[in-house]
């Protein structure tokens, strides 16, 4: 019988059990599982990354419930051998510190404000810019995007001097108008490409069901335009908090932020990391809290635009 009949040498089984034929389902299983192994290989490594770049913020929050005592002698990470030295009296003595509890009320009356007066300055400017014919519009447009990369200490002393000769200096007033000043360009840049990518066909009936500019604004681009506006506030906000150079120059003792005291705090860092640590810890926290609050928001934000 030849090897090319039914029952001959050519169809004897192999010793894989595959009859000597190719096996599609094996092939295919083999290049699936090394992609799972490659994805759980890479989710590890992510694991390690983000437990590698939380170990000082965690090393932060242990030394805020740890005793100076404590700190003074020994590393944040004892606190796993010996569990019993945490305690809340830093955070007692925090909030008992008439200048740190003054200087976070300060923080959140600068911050608070110069977000909201960038959002809403910044949308209008904005919708100005993207829906708006007037004289010049793109050539103020191209001066307010050319602002963006002026840097902040090149207008600390200017601007100094200017609040000094209106009254604004050493104010939270001033500290906010700075704040606000600096981030409008960026905030019209970055709204204005979002509002720009919004269907004119949706403008255009608004206008047809006789709604004005006004309306137009508030019943169309904001509820579209969120995901980039949130965006924006949670940046606004992260960099207004977290601020220590213009609170330097333009605040006094009595309206500095947070940052500006535990700076001042940390003339004597040997005896009082109980007040620093915690206080650190907590203007940090603040911030984290926003920003997870609106992670959905920003991530949409981000995203506008580089999917169709």
């Amino acid at each position: 019988m030849s090897a090319s009949q039914p029952g001959g040498a050519g169809d004897r089984a192999k010793p894989d059990g595959t009859g000597g034929r190719p096996n599609p389902v094996g092939g295919a299983r083999r290049p699936r599982r090394a992609s799972g192994i490659a994805k759980r290989l890479g989710e590890v490594v992510l694991v390690l990354i983000g437990l590698f770049w939380l170990t000082p913020t965690i090393g932060l929050a242990i030394a805020s419930f740890r005793p100076a005592s404590a700190s003074n002698s020994s590393g944040w990470w004892t606190v796993f051998t010996a569990p019993g030295q945490l305690t809340l009296d830093n955070y007692e003595k925090l909030f008992g510190n008439e200048r740190i509890v003054s200087s976070l009320w300060n923080t959140v009356l600068i911050t608070v404000p110069s977000t909201v007066l960038v959002v809403v300055l910044g949308s209008m400017a904005a919708y100005a810019f993207a829906w708006i014919e007037f004289p010049g519009r793109d050539w103020l447009f191209l001066v307010v995007v050319a602002l963006i990369v002026v840097p902040v200490q090149v207008a600390l002393i200017p601007d100094a001097e200017i609040f000094g000769k209106v009254g604004l200096f050493g104010s939270i007033p001033g500290v906010v108008l700075f704040h606000v000043a600096f981030g409008l360009p960026f905030a019209i840049f970055l709204l204005r490409n979002f509002f720009a990518g919004i269907p004119r066909e949706l403008l255009e009936a608004a206008r047809i069901d006789g709604g004005g500019e006004a309306v137009i604004f508030r019943r169309v681009i904001m509820p579209l335009g969120w995901p980039a506006i949130a965006s924006l506030a949670i940046f606004q906000f992260l960099w207004v908090w977290n601020d220590l150079l213009v609170a330097l120059v333009f605040a006094n003792p009595d309206s500095a932020p947070i940052t500006y005291a535990i700076r001042e705090q940390t003339r004597s860092f040997s005896s009082n990391i109980d007040v620093i640590a915690p206080g650190a810890f907590l203007s940090m926290v603040i911030p984290l809290a926003v920003f997870f609050a609106f992670q959905r928001y920003f991530v949409q934000g981000v995203m506008a635009g580089s999917v169709k």
